[in-house]
């Protein structure tokens, strides 16, 4: 007896189907394809129940006739794909799958008319039977109406998430395709209620951050830096924000290749590479990239689902991506986001309703008077020759006394001028408080002394100019097994970064010099922390990646520690620094370096707005 036989027709368009429809959003997702590829300029959808009911959505496209109505709902027919060629592909659908799957695990109905008819058509499949074409009257465009989605399926529908769930994935998707068409309208609501409505916006260059505006909200939008980079065939344009803009899932970066959402593991990689030390570990960054090649560079054949990708020279985009980013937050790196300044307004407004805030506290006062020497300091102009050091910090510094403002020189009125403003105050031997011409600006001396130690490590790594100090006595330091084996395959790294390490017996490393530039620092906790992140890192991570790391604990080690008190023209010089610094805004490990608190929202903290 043979033991292999077909499979029915209908047990057939169920297994395809699960290859295409996981859940409503993944119907939804290849029914507003559909309309962006028929030319449409308006889209509504409606949803009832987060999709699991109904999911209905209207555009003003092409429209279909009788007999375009029929072949569309059979498997493999198309409109979008030439008949021998894979590898140009200008549109979203190409497989001829979606709507003969969605009909086999649903009530599917699809009614249509073009500008050449006089009335329109309505097909019917019912959980894979196919009804003849009806007339019906139908404007310019296509409706499909898709109800009772895997009804006939439990063992599918059993594993759906809440309804709540489901409406928030269909969501998402409507707001990737919007992305990607800023000229298209969309209307979305979900059980009754409007969630999204967005008008189109015309095509020019500001069309994509008007459009992002609208669906990620203007602070992103306002902030975000613009890109717009090319590279041979290859181009990259979007919005990327700032690093201490970031979040703890890839669910915010938006990656579009050709225009088509993608959620692809390389490109994500490149954009975490490219904001490298500036993001926290486990942290995101929100982006929305478009990255368009050549249709014969890029396979779009990958998956039914369409949302994975591959290059044929994913170096080339690997590196497109880096550099464009990296360029970008370098230049822009001075800047910080409003969410720090939002965040401690919102605790400051929660905490002033448990409890009065004192008008005592811990701010070191100024000199009366500050020094010629001092003010020399202060005057120095932004794009001086100056490269950070710990030669200012070096000694003890004397403490503040009262500010004498009746007596403030012009130098210091010059100094409110600049983004950071002028010092004003030493907050509990950490955080630095200065004035600037709109509000004040809270600085992390700490954060922001490690970052410009860094960078000035980079700097001088790329020049092979890393200067060493020796040290005087050796330090042997000891280290378990997978910490001693980490290090040692990283000798040769390390050497270029100023730390000269040999191994010591079975069990030790000795460090014969550390870098000029951290002053005096304890070996053998630079050597252990390091080491520790080495083992963190793993061999997942690539070499220019742990360099990074690398760089960030040992510029941690040389910065100016928290509790250190400093003086005004020691305070101003950092703050010059920073503002000439590329990636000041943030720390090696990803959090803020400063807060700004405009004047508009001081007066609003205490009620006089």
């Amino acid at each position: 007896m043979n033991q292999i036989r077909l499979l029915p027709d209908h047990l057939i368009d169920q297994i395809a189907a699960g290859e295409v429809i996981e859940r409503p959003a993944s119907a939804l997702k290849e029914l507003v394809e559909n309309a962006l590829d028929a030319g449409a300029t308006q889209v509504i959808i409606t949803l009832t129940d987060g999709g699991l009911t109904g999911i209905n959505v209207t555009d003003n496209g092409c429209g279909m006739n009788a007999d375009e109505l029929g072949l569309a709902v059979k498997r493999h027919a198309t409109s979008k794909l030439s008949d021998a060629d894979l590898f140009q592909i200008n549109s979203f659908g190409f497989r001829g799958e979606a709507l003969p799957s969605i009909g086999a695990v649903s009530d599917l109905e699809i009614s249509s008319c073009n500008e050449t008819m006089e009335h329109g058509w309505k097909i019917r499949i019912a959980h894979g039977d196919i009804y003849p074409p009806e007339p019906v009257a139908h404007a310019v465009g296509t409706t499909v109406s898709v109800n009772h989605l895997f009804d006939k399926i439990p063992a599918r529908r059993k594993f759906l998430k809440t309804q709540r769930t489901e409406a928030g994935q269909c969501l998402e998707v409507v707001k990737q395709l919007a992305m990607a068409s800023p000229h298209v309208s969309f209307k979305y609501s979900e059980s009754g209620k409007t969630l999204l409505n967005l008008p189109s916006r015309t095509n020019d260059a500001s069309a994509i951050r008007d459009r992002l505006s609208d669906v990620m909200g203007h602070v992103f939008a306002k902030e975000a830096i613009l890109l717009d980079a090319q590279k041979e065939a290859n181009g990259l344009t979007g919005l990327i924000g700032l690093p201490t803009m970031n979040r703890p899932t890839t669910q915010y970066m938006n990656l579009f290749v050709n225009q088509r959402p993608v959620k692809d593991k390389q490109i994500i990689g490149a954009v975490r590479a490219a904001y490298s030390d500036t993001l926290p570990r486990g942290r995101y960054p929100i982006v929305v990239l478009f990255i368009s090649v050549p249709l014969e560079s890029v396979d779009v054949n990958v998956h039914p689902a369409k949302n994975e990708v591959r290059f044929s020279d994913s170096g080339a985009i690997r590196s497109l991506i880096v550099g464009a980013i990296h360029s970008a937050l370098r230049e822009h790196g001075f800047q910080s986001t409003a969410e720090g300044a939002q965040n401690a307004l919102y605790r400051l407004s929660s905490n002033s309703t448990h409890r009065n805030l004192s008008r005592s506290g811990g701010f070191s006062n100024y000199q009366a008077n500050v020094t010629e020497q001092e003010n020399a300091l202060q005057l120095q102009s932004p794009n001086a020759d100056y490269l950070p050091s710990d030669d200012i910090f070096q000694g003890s510094p004397p403490l503040a006394k009262t500010q004498n403002y009746d007596v403030d020189t012009q130098a210091q009125q010059t100094l409110i001028q600049n983004p950071l403003g002028a010092a004003r105050a030493q907050y509990h031997k950490n955080y630095i408080i200065s004035e600037t011409s709109t509000g004040i600006v809270i600085i992390d001396q700490h954060a922001a002394h490690e970052r410009l130690v860094m960078e000035k490590m980079k700097s001088d790594l790329a020049l092979n100019d890393i200067k060493t100090q020796l040290l005087l006595l050796p330090e042997i330091v000891s280290l378990i097994p997978e910490q001693l084996e980490a290090f040692k395959q990283q000798f040769d790294s390390l050497n270029k970064l100023g730390l000269i390490v040999e191994s010591f017996g079975e069990d030790a490393v000795i460090v014969r010099e550390t870098p000029a530039l951290l002053g005096e620092v304890n070996a053998q906790e630079l050597v252990k922390d390091i080491a520790e992140e080495l083992v963190n890192l793993s061999g997942s991570t690539s070499l220019e990646d742990k360099i990074s790391h690398v760089l960030a604990t040992i510029s941690c080690h040389g910065s100016v520690r928290s509790g250190r008190v400093l003086s005004v023209a020691e305070m101003n010089h950092l703050l010059r620094d920073m503002e000439k610094t590329p990636n000041s805004g943030q720390c090696n490990h990803g959090r803020p370096t400063y807060i700004s608190l405009s004047l508009a929202d001081i007066e609003h903290l205490f009620g006089r707005r």
